[in-house]
């Protein structure tokens, strides 16, 4: 596997601990200096996003990534992508957003951790 499969397989993973809602599993893929921004120009460290993510309002079903483009420099890499994110509100609606997202990752001890990254502006459709 070379290092855009690598970086694409680790994605999906985020993806999958999303889904799980498992904090844990979660931040494991996430370097400790992690930031993300979300659609809503929302700002998060590691522990904050884990948070929200697992213990928040929105429960997910389910983030699939397509259109994926990574450019590997060295040991940082740059995911392009469209996110499809299916959530359950607080109210119980479910809820599929689209948008396009971007995600900074860095491989150290072997290992790619997202370092970054940013979701939005959703897409309309």
């Amino acid at each position: 596997m070379n290092a855009e499969q690598e970086v694409i397989e680790a994605a999906f993973e985020r993806a999958r601990a999303l889904a799980a809602g498992d904090p844990d599993r979660l931040r494991r893929l996430l370097h400790p200096d992690f930031h993300w921004t979300s659609h809503l120009g929302e700002q998060f460290d590691r522990d904050d996003y884990v948070l929200s993510n697992t213990a928040g309002a929105i429960r997910w079903k389910k983030q699939s990534l397509t259109d994926a483009e990574v450019v590997v420099v060295g040991q940082v890499a740059v995911l392009r992508c469209v996110a499809a994110d299916d959530v359950v509100t607080g109210e119980g609606d479910r809820l599929t957003f689209r948008m396009p997202m971007t995600q900074t990752w860095v491989k150290e001890e072997g290992r790619w951790l997202c370092l970054a990254g940013h979701a939005g502006p959703r897409l309309k459709g």
